[in-house]
């Protein structure tokens, strides 16, 4: 592990990790920049020539295709030549039956060119014209005789068709991309994928390869997925595949697409950053001149904002306030909200479309506010531009008097979210250790047998599978995925798979439980990221270098031996499989933006994309574990543990642990250290500990003097103190030491405490005060009369406590009883 970081120092890496900023508008290098261009899908044009690799068969009689298609594959195979002609006639004799010129429009008029209609139907049970009618549609397709539609085409699989497009084609450019994909690392199935999904492209389309723009594969990529045809849309969890994500990588790496392309079919999808005006046109807004100035007021704050805080304000300000203000008043023209539009606008952003309650009403509350208070200061520097929309905020102080008490709410939401997942935690870390382990023992295991033998692994018998599949693939493929059978259960284990899954699945979890991290300091953590630095005593210690996120501040964090061992795991892990820790891409999700290629640690491969793990991939790992854990587990039902969870347990370990708290904020990334006092949850445990420990430290610095003994005067008078608190109604509650404060007034007095046994004495009182009222009040002493009904007032509530306290059942605290001697002293 030393040594892996070296190569990148010695090139000039510097001390710190490579640039991912989260604020683009700040410095940064141009070659640092991901070419992002973005384009727009659009079907290709038809062309002037389509391609006609045995000429234009379109009318042509079926002797002559047929004989077209025996010459196109050049068979020398007499049994093949004639199946070829045999299966040609055969569809084409079918399509002769439906009206049309051509045979594209026979083809559309039998039906055939709509999704779900196989070709192979219309042998009806006889196998062998059923392959008969299949083999002869997809030679028809390769000939360029008949176009079928994406929906047709997709709806039936046709193995190797490519492989016989590209032998019928003669294009020296779908020669080259063949090649191409060949010589990539990609897995056969990627690269099979690939070059189906530029056959497809091409035939549906009716194009040669040099007219398949990326404007042409986005348009069949997005046709694909809308149509639910992409492959393997059906296996679980593929539902959002997009079809030509290897296609357009090598299309990208050979120069066929132009350099100012997007790089990955991703980069294509995903848009790039919007801008202001397109930020608040989203939102349709009806007053011209009002969304004029959000445009131009987002505009001047866009200077100050990350990209990410610039797109939640444009949701808030055009989306969420004035928005909702055009269908409360529609009429309303300028920023001058009345009380009554006012108070209807609250009441109806405070419910979520959903039918929720909105729980971020201060946010929405505080940026009207700040937009409001922005137009007045800035008027005064600017009236011409600015003084016309300064009026008066309609969010009043007292709106926001009780934030942050809402604020210390949600904290204590927090900290009790924390304290029910704290003791969840090493289940989680558990099941996922647990697991992987068990998967590697599996896995090593069945690497060291052949296929169909068996081995004992993980406590159970296991046989790697040798299905026809399996040996197919050891007979093409250097290496291949690892599947086994449990002998007992019957059970089929995708070994590689799985054992990826779950490694994955550990170094997600024991990274987040001992480095604190965000999400996305996980994702961005990198090869560079790993330091060593050497103490002047010799020791060398192992750093973590987080580069900025929220804060925009890198800092770095000293690695416990735990923490290094995952980082190692994954580093070996890379260099094993690749010997080094491949490049990678990233798209940050909250600035819109590419970052720069960098050897990630946390990396997937799609096809022949390496990109970073994203966000949603970190989020989605951690809820399958939970999910799996609450099948043994009822704890976890319902309950998922982002990634910022685990930052808060952690921060809660550390300082509870004893760390000061500066020190933990400065490892948790935090400017300020109220912020991780908001992180911190306190346990029950906590605050008896820390308050015993708070007591044994106050009585060894107290005077020896004051444990002493007492002597038999302080005794008595300590005695005598309560015999003092005694009264007629019952007992006084002043402490130790202390004269009566209030005169003697005890039914006024707040620390007297009213023995039942006296209860017909408060009513006596109250009768006499009663009577001394009504003459208070025939004689007009209004003085007196306040006095008598104060009096009054605290005996009837005096009297109600001594009523409600009977009522209660008596507690047993458990308190030892101590006997009279040891309270006597000597």
């Amino acid at each position: 592990m030393p040594g892996s970081t070296a190569g990148y120092n010695a090139r000039g890496m510097g001390p710190t990790t490579g640039r991912i900023q989260r604020n683009p508008l700040r410095e940064q290098a141009p070659a640092d920049r991901v070419n992002t261009k973005i384009i727009q899908p659009a079907p290709p044009e038809e062309p002037a020539n389509p391609p006609r690799p045995a000429g234009d068969l379109s009318r042509a009689p079926v002797n002559k295709v047929a004989a077209a298609a025996v010459d196109a594959w050049a068979d020398e195979n007499p049994e093949r030549r004639r199946l070829r002609h045999l299966s040609t006639a055969t569809i084409l004799k079918h399509l002769e039956q439906f009206p049309g010129k051509t045979w594209q429009q026979r083809w559309v008029a039998a039906g055939l060119d709509e999704y779900g209609t196989n070709p192979g139907d219309l042998g009806g049970e006889d196998k062998k014209l059923r392959k008969l009618f299949i083999s002869g549609t997809r030679q028809l397709f390769c000939l360029r005789v008949i176009r079928p539609s994406l929906d047709s085409f997709r709806g039936h699989t046709y193995p190797n068709y490519a492989l016989d497009f590209r032998l019928v084609a003669k294009d020296p450019l779908l020669d080259k991309f063949h090649a191409a994909v060949e010589a990539s690392d990609a897995s056969p199935s990627a690269q099979r994928t690939a070059m189906f999904d530029v056959a497809c492209a091409l035939t549906v389309f009716g194009i040669c390869l040099a007219d398949l723009t990326p404007e042409v594969l986005l348009h069949y990529s997005l046709e694909s997925r809308r149509k639910q045809l992409t492959r393997g849309a059906t296996k679980r969890g593929q539902e959002y595949n997009y079809a030509g994500i290897a296609a357009w990588h090598i299309l990208y790496e050979t120069g066929h697409f132009p350099p100012s392309a997007p790089h990955v079919l991703r980069a294509a999808l995903v848009g790039g950053q919007k801008t202001v005006e397109e930020l608040v046109d989203r939102q349709q807004l009806r007053n011209t001149n009002v969304r004029d100035l959000l445009v131009e007021y987002l505009r001047r704050r866009a200077a100050d904002l990350d990209h990410s805080s610039l797109r939640q304000l444009a949701r808030v300000l055009p989306g969420t306030f004035w928005s909702n203000v055009e269908k409360v008043n529609p009429d309303q023209a300028d920023l001058r909200l009345s009380e009554e539009t006012y108070q209807q606008w609250k009441e109806t952003i405070s419910v979520l479309p959903g039918g929720r309650p909105r729980l971020d009403m201060d946010g929405v509350l505080l940026k009207v506010r700040t937009f409001y208070l922005d137009l007045q200061s800035w008027a005064v520097a600017e009236p011409e531009r600015w003084a016309a929309w300064s009026v008066p905020c309609p969010v009043r102080d007292a709106e926001l008097r009780w934030f942050n008490v809402r604020r210390r709410e949600i904290n204590a939401r927090m900290a009790e979210r924390t304290r029910v997942r704290q003791p969840l935690l090493p289940l989680l870390v558990d099941h996922v250790t647990n697991r992987w382990m068990r998967l590697r023992e599996i896995l090593t295991a069945a690497q060291a047998v052949g296929l169909g033998e068996r081995f004992t692994a993980a406590g159970a018998q296991w046989q790697r599978t040798a299905s026809e599949y399996d040996l197919k693939r050891a007979k093409t493929e250097k290496s291949f995925p690892v599947r086994a059978v449990n002998r007992d259960t019957g059970e089929l284990v995708a070994v590689t798979r799985d054992e990826t899954a779950a490694f994955w699945d550990w170094a997600v979890v024991e990274t987040l439980r001992h480095a604190g991290l965000r999400i996305e300091e996980l994702t961005e953590l990198t090869h560079l990221s790993v330091r060593n630095y050497q103490r002047p005593n010799g020791e060398v210690v192992a750093l973590l270098v987080v580069t900025p996120s929220k804060t925009d501040r890198e800092r770095v964090i000293p690695m416990s031996a735990e923490l290094f061992h995952v980082i190692a795991q994954v580093i070996r892990r890379h260099r094993s499989a690749y010997g080094t820790v491949p490049i990678a891409t990233r798209y940050d999700v909250h600035e819109k933006v590419w970052c720069p290629p960098l050897p990630y640690l946390f990396q997937t491969q799609t096809g022949l994309e390496r990109q970073a793990m994203s966000n949603t991939t970190i989020w989605r790992r951690l809820r399958k574990c939970c999910t799996e854990l609450a099948k043994t587990h009822p704890e976890f039902v319902g309950t998922t543990f982002p990634a910022h969870d685990f930052r808060r347990i952690f921060a809660t370990d550390l300082v509870n642990s004893g760390l000061p708290i500066h020190i933990g904020a400065a490892l948790l990334g935090h400017l300020n250290i109220q912020t991780t006092r908001g992180y911190v949850a306190v346990f029950d445990d906590d605050i008896v500990r820390h308050y015993q420990q708070f007591l044994d430290k106050r009585r060894q610095l107290r005077p020896e003097e004051e444990y002493r003994d007492p002597t038999s005067e302080e005794w008595s008078e300590f005695q005598e103190h309560f015999d003092k608190r005694k009264v007629e109604l019952g007992s006084c509650g002043r402490p130790y030491g202390t004269p009566c404060a209030h005169e003697h007034a005890c039914i006024r007095c707040p620390m007297l405490s009213v023995n039942p046994a006296m209860l017909h004495r408060l009513d006596e009182l109250e009768d006499d005060l009663v009577a001394r009222r009504q003459h208070a009040l025939a004689q007009g002493w209004k003085g007196e009369v306040e006095g008598i009904e104060l009096t009054l007032t605290f005996l009837r509530s005096k009297r109600s406590q001594v009523h409600r306290s009977q009522q209660l059942p008596p507690v047993n605290l458990g308190i030892p009883s101590v006997p009279h001697s040891r309270l006597t002293p000597e």
